[in-house]
């Protein structure tokens, strides 16, 4: 079935007004359990939506891989284009490097949303997308303002083209997010995705006597029951 068949089985949420002119949606997806919320409230609203994966970040490239085809999974079952972007995480390092021990929310991870949306934002230009968002900034482990910047000035150098800066923490987003990714037995990462985020992660869970990140065991079902 295509995204229009589907709206009618998915529970509308929120009324959603695309920006500018409105128009076909390219949206970045970091990982499903961020992107079901804003997959199914989109496809609910009629709103004509692709999903582009790119996300160099991940690592190992196990983790990406489990990541990437857990996405695939649902969109193919809401009958949504995926779009599978490179995997040049070569590229990403040399561009973390002397980034390497920054905190979380700093200027690494300003680098990373920034190569990440300069991809969307250049392929959205190639195939005619006005409009581009991202499911990163549903994360409350995220910084919202940052992500928004980094977007809105990705989509600038691109006549008429829009990042769209809706907040889907609110009106209960953050809540049906987990809702969705337990319902779907969605992969639940550990981490938020890069090497050194894994490294930090680690870190602190071996100061508080826990057991490291194991990549691809953990499950939302499990997690959340």
């Amino acid at each position: 079935m295509n995204q229009a068949e589907h709206a009618s089985d998915v529970i509308k949420h929120v009324d959603l007004t695309l920006p500018a002119n409105g128009g076909k949606v390219l949206m970045h997806s970091c990982c499903a359990p961020c992107a079901g919320e804003l997959m199914e409230q989109m496809v609910a609203n009629g709103i004509d939506l692709t999903i582009f994966f790119y996300n160099p970040n991940i690592h190992p490239l196990r983790e990406y891989e489990i990541r990437k085809n857990e996405n695939i999974r649902f969109a193919e079952k809401m009958g949504i284009p995926f779009v599978d972007a490179d995997y040049d995480v070569q590229d990403w390092f040399a561009r973390a490097k002397g980034m390497e021990r920054d905190p979380e929310r700093g200027r690494r991870c300003t680098m990373c949303f920034d190569m990440r949306f300069a991809r969307t934002a250049l392929y959205a230009h190639e195939h005619g997308f006005p409009i581009i968002t991202s499911s990163l900034g549903i994360s409350r482990w995220k910084n919202l303002d940052q992500i928004n910047d980094c977007g809105v000035r990705m989509a600038e150098p691109y006549d008429g083209m829009t990042y769209w800066e809706y907040n889907w923490r609110v009106k209960g987003g953050g809540a049906r997010m987990y809702e969705i990714a337990k319902r779907e037995e969605f992969y639940a990462q550990q981490y938020c995705g890069c090497i050194y985020s894994l490294r930090d992660s680690n870190e602190w869970r071996e100061k508080n006597g826990r057991e490291k990140i194991a990549i691809g065991e953990t499950w939302y079902e499990e997690k959340l029951a």
